[in-house]
């Protein structure tokens, strides 16, 4: 699966890196501790440009030359005899490091995966990652209130992220729920409107020509004494007319 992804990889390796590239990426492990000879066992890496998915990603499987401890086993579901054929993380570390560039890395609970991620470079002879690397998991810690479960499953259940694709931990998938949860952590998709430069249209009926005829005004004159004695006239005939009250 690594190798399949990794030749899409390469077709948009090309692509120039742009503002609001970040990877997001987590990883899976023997046990807890490199110090004490745990191994990374599984990568996930997907690429986001503005807190949105770009459709690239990298994931694979390594073999840790150790036995997999059954506590972690219960965690991710992967055994001796799956990882047996994988390849060394020896093997594919220039494929991860040209696929993130120099780009800033997303996390959760960075300081783990990124001390197992470190172990892993110094055993082939490179150096520690020089990447800006952002915790979600200290975002959250300051964005609710003390107390509140940060977790990566708390707070995909917090976001109404579905968590039916994943039953087990897995590199590519909580890589994929993360960036999800990365994204709300920012507001959503309602951050993507920019009120400030947003103007509201307003449209203005549209004055046509004005093609009816033009009438003149009527002048009224003055009335005639044989108007007035006729108009006299009629209104004494009228019963109670308040004009004959005045």
């Amino acid at each position: 699966m690594g190798k399949q992804i990794m030749g899409m990889f390469n077709q948009g390796s090309a692509m120039p890196p742009a503002d609001g590239l970040q990877y997001v990426f987590d990883t899976e492990t023997t046990g807890l501790h490199p110090s004490q000879g745990h191994r990374v066992v599984e990568i996930g890496i997907v690429e986001i440009l503005d807190l949105l998915p770009t459709g690239r990603e990298y994931h694979q499987y390594f073999n840790p030359q150790r036995n997999m401890p059954k506590e972690a086993e219960d965690v991710h579901g992967l055994n001796d005899q799956f990882l047996r054929d994988k390849p060394l993380f020896g093997d594919c570390y220039e494929e991860i490091l040209e696929f993130v560039g120099s780009h800033p890395l997303v996390a959760h609970n960075a300081k783990f995966d990124e001390r197992f991620l470190n172990a892993e470079l110094r055993r082939v002879g490179r150096g520690p990652l020089q990447n800006r690397i952002v915790d979600t998991f200290e975002i959250a810690r300051k964005k609710f209130p003390a107390g509140t479960r940060v977790t990566l499953d708390a707070l995909c259940k917090k976001f109404n992220v579905s968590l039916a694709s994943r039953s087990l931990h897995g590199a590519l998938i909580d890589s994929h729920l993360l960036a999800k949860v990365y994204l709300h952590l920012h507001g959503g998709l309602e951050r993507k409107l920019d009120l400030g430069t947003t103007t509201t249209k307003v449209e203005v009926p549209q004055q046509h020509e004005n093609t009816r005829p033009v009438r003149p005004s009527r002048v009224l004159g003055v009335p005639s004494a044989c108007e007035l004695e006729a108009h006299n006239s009629f209104i004494r005939g009228m019963k109670n007319a308040i004009w004959n009250k005045a």
